[in-house]
């Protein structure tokens, strides 16, 4: 019989499947690694297993303990699943940018839920960076995962993304494209590949309000750089010690806007009910074009569900409220 002792043995092997009608003008084939495949729905199952069974092994999460963590959403539902089989409580610190669907899913899962103000500066005491870590010096037998720095986070990309990529594109890929948060995708997924072939290319998408591209171009992290933005999941106003700059070719930044746009184009024109860094990272892809030759084989990740996205960029009230749509 064909069966996994638990939904932790669901995690990865996500599919490869063709882009169609969105990617008409590129010249190459462009295959999607869709990571909603996963049973918390998103990329991020794969690292918060592999980051909470890294503390396990070394003391730092102990039985019965609390995980404590900073996350916009995907993070917490994968840790929250592995918490479910290993027996953690969870308390996840969001800011109110993020969804109310990932609010509600993460209690859904049985995590408490803490709220922060989004524009606030990183070391603002009510910020989601410092809450997460107070709480993880006030709780008692807790453990902050801190996902931004954590080396486990790009460790499973490594380990896992990577190696399926170049297996299923029979080691053919020559670009690979994602949208960068904590950086750890970007990181763990390029430096596999490029120890395989190093002429593959590595691009990150990068949103306007986020410090991402112009640090890689001229290794100056400026402020001006930084203001809100809707897009959720990836841009940062922090360097996270998961982003390895000398693996990333370069950066596209896409709009709000078109990210908005492109994630409801991916449903209706592609049959992909995904989440809003995948509408960022197909624009992304195609504002890249120039890039790409008729042999090429570029592979685009797509993190998360549209599911979590259903009060914003699938409603066409928000939408219409944003500008995004007539």
């Amino acid at each position: 019989m064909d069966y996994a002792e638990n939904i932790l043995g669901t995690i990865g092997n996500t599919p490869l499947v063709k882009m169609n009608k969105l990617v008409e003008d590129l010249p190459c084939l462009v295959l999607a690694k869709y990571e909603t495949f996963n049973p918390g729905n998103s990329v991020k199952d794969r690292m918060a297993l592999q980051m909470i069974e890294d503390a396990e092994a070394d003391g730092r999460l102990k039985p019965g303990g609390t995980i404590i963590e900073g996350t916009s959403g995907n993070t917490g539902m994968g840790l929250a699943l592995a918490a479910i089989v290993k027996g953690y409580k969870c308390i996840f610190v969001i800011s109110d940018k993020q969804s109310k669907e990932k609010m509600d899913i993460l209690r859904a899962v049985g995590a408490e839920v803490v709220v922060c103000p989004t524009d606030v500066e990183p070391d603002d005491p009510r910020s989601y960076y410092s809450v997460s870590k107070r709480l993880g010096e006030e709780t008692p037998n807790s453990w902050y995962v801190n996902q931004y720095d954590n080396p486990s986070n790009a460790k499973a990309h490594y380990q896992t993304t990577g190696p399926e990529i170049w297996k299923q594109t029979d080691g053919k890929v020559t670009h690979f494209v994602v949208g960068v948060g904590t950086g750890g995708t970007i990181s763990g997924v390029g430096k596999y590949l490029k120890e395989q072939n190093p002429n593959i290319k590595i691009w990150g998408v990068d949103t306007y309000g986020s410090v991402f591209k112009k640090y890689h171009e001229t290794g100056v992290f400026d402020e001006n750089e930084i203001y809100p933005y809707v897009t959720e999941g990836i841009g940062e106003d922090i360097l996270p010690e998961n982003v390895d700059f000398s693996i990333i070719d370069g950066f596209t930044k896409v709009t709000d806007k078109d990210a908005a746009v492109y994630t409801q184009k991916l449903a209706k024109d592609e049959g992909m009910f995904l989440g809003n860094s995948a509408g960022a990272a197909i624009k992304g892809v195609l504002q890249l074009k120039e890039h790409f030759k008729p042999q090429d084989v570029v592979v685009v990740l797509y993190h998360d569900h549209g599911s979590r996205y259903v009060g914003k960029m699938f409603n066409d009230d928000w939408m219409r409220e944003m500008g995004y749509i007539e």
